[in-house]
């Protein structure tokens, strides 16, 4: 998937027309079938993993939505990052965290279950959490509309998350058919949301996109860093390191997109941290497994 999206955000950024005839418009119906998707995939043991290992799941959810915010609050006053900018990346900051994160998690050889109870933890109490960080952290730069954030969330992810859920309980059937298609959707739903911000504001990335980039690929990687830091410090054992690392440096950067596009139109440049973040953490999510899985950092024991 990592590829795909580079794919299509190199073609989109050099070649603008190939995708600015897609208005930004599908951004939000393209999220809400990723997350409908993942209500398909999501399971009762998925949820009871919140009820059975609660302590696990309270730091991960703890670690993602401190670090991570903190983390792009600190990045933009370091870079000194403009205030269109500075929004996208602290609303990436502060959204939860992404589904492809299990993925990765599973090619890590980490504590999948983990990775799912913290991705469904960390969705349902996003539209409470988010909407407040981000008024906190960026409420001195631009009015933040927490309630229509909120509102927002509950459409573009909790009903398409219930929706599938709902599907997989009374149309199991058709929903097991589906299910093997859905990776390769998601994927392509990805690719073609990045390419749709990309090419709507290619100047104004061609512009601003060195420092943009920067600052992204310096985000991700500390909390993929400080994530795995935190499992050690709390001596958690190896693979909870592995899924608490990739869990909290992988985030629902398409929401983020979404929420620039819908709370923060006045700014267009908004949207280009969650479009940069879609691109790379794909990128070095597949680049930390491999170093997870194949050089012995997921075999059993303490961290």
């Amino acid at each position: 998937m990592g590829v795909l999206v580079l794919i299509v955000a190199a073609v989109s950024l050099w070649v603008p027309t190939s995708l600015t005839w897609i208005g930004t418009w599908v951004i939000n119906p393209m999220l809400g079938i990723i997350m409908f998707g993942m209500g398909l995939t999501l399971t009762a043991q998925d949820f009871r993993i919140i009820l059975r290992r609660p302590k696990d799941i309270l730091i991960g959810c703890l670690t993602q939505f401190t670090v991570m915010p903190l983390l792009a609050w600190g990045l933009t006053r370091a870079f000194s990052l403009p205030e269109e900018l500075a929004i996208g990346v602290i609303l990436v900051g502060c959204c939860p965290g992404g589904t492809a994160s299990n993925v990765i998690t599973y090619l890590a050889k980490g504590d999948l279950a983990l990775s799912v109870g913290m991705t469904a933890a960390s969705t349902l109490i996003a539209p409470l959490l988010t909407p407040v960080l981000v008024w906190l952290l960026a409420g001195t730069m631009v009015d933040v509309d927490t309630t229509g954030m909120l509102l927002s969330i509950v459409c573009v992810v909790i009903l398409p998350v219930a929706g599938g859920l709902l599907c997989q309980r009374f149309i199991p059937r058709l929903t097991h058919r589906i299910t093997p298609y859905l990776p390769a959707f998601s994927s392509l739903a990805i690719a073609l949301t990045v390419g749709v911000v990309v090419s709507h504001n290619a100047d104004r990335l061609l512009t601003a996109g060195l420092i943009v980039v920067l600052v992204v690929m310096i985000h991700n990687l500390l909390g993929l860093g400080i994530g795995y830091l935190v499992g050690r410090l709390l001596r958690l054992p190896q693979p909870k390191c592995v899924a608490l690392s990739i869990e909290v440096g992988m985030q629902n950067s398409g929401l983020a997109t979404s929420l620039a596009v819908l709370h923060f139109a006045t700014f267009p440049l908004a949207t280009i941290p969650g479009a940069v973040f879609s691109v790379w953490h794909n990128i070095s999510g597949a680049i930390a497994a491999r170093i997870y899985s194949s050089h012995g950092l997921s075999a059993a024991g303490d961290c």
